[in-house]
């Protein structure tokens, strides 16, 4: 199964860029992980946050795999269990999905991305860092992984 996750921002801090990849390791034979990021909008000048959240969009558009599912990470989205993300992960995999799931930038994502969503998801109700983001939703997809196949890193 492919998975892409797409993340506006660049230039992480060194303990984000090791722990996605300490979890990506994790994954296996049974997952192809794929972290892009997309360069962020410059603020100022003249491009408010809208023009900038538009530029961004355009650069996810070119990004996302042809054909993938889409899932956009938004505080209104649903806030899954992670027995509940395994669920999705199976099902997936079962109808052979590539997903794609979308970190906005400093302001968002866009209304027409969201709409262009097949599921909208949210880690959190807590305002996240954008690096903690990319941890948490790289960690907690290697859960679901860990929960399918019964391996005793998720004990709950």
């Amino acid at each position: 199964m492919n998975i892409t996750v797409l993340a506006v921002g660049t230039k992480m801090p060194r303990w984000v860029d090791e722990a996605v990849s300490e979890y990506a390791k994790r994954f296996g034979r049974d997952i192809c992980y794929t972290l892009k990021e997309i360069k962020p909008e410059k603020r100022g000048a003249g491009v408010n946050a809208a023009q900038g959240m538009a530029a961004e969009e355009k650069r996810i558009l070119e990004a996302i795999p042809a054909g993938a599912f889409l899932v956009v990470l938004d505080e209104r989205g649903q806030a899954p269990t992670s027995v509940g993300l395994a669920e999705h992960l199976e099902n997936w995999q079962r109808n052979g999905e590539h997903v794609c799931f979308v970190i906005g930038g400093a302001d968002g994502i866009t209304d027409r991305l969201k709409q262009q969503a097949r599921l909208m998801l949210r880690l959190s109700s807590l305002t996240l860092p954008h690096g903690m983001v990319r941890v948490l939703l790289t960690e907690q997809l290697y859960r679901a992984v860990s929960i399918l196949h019964n391996h005793p890193y998720h004990r709950g």
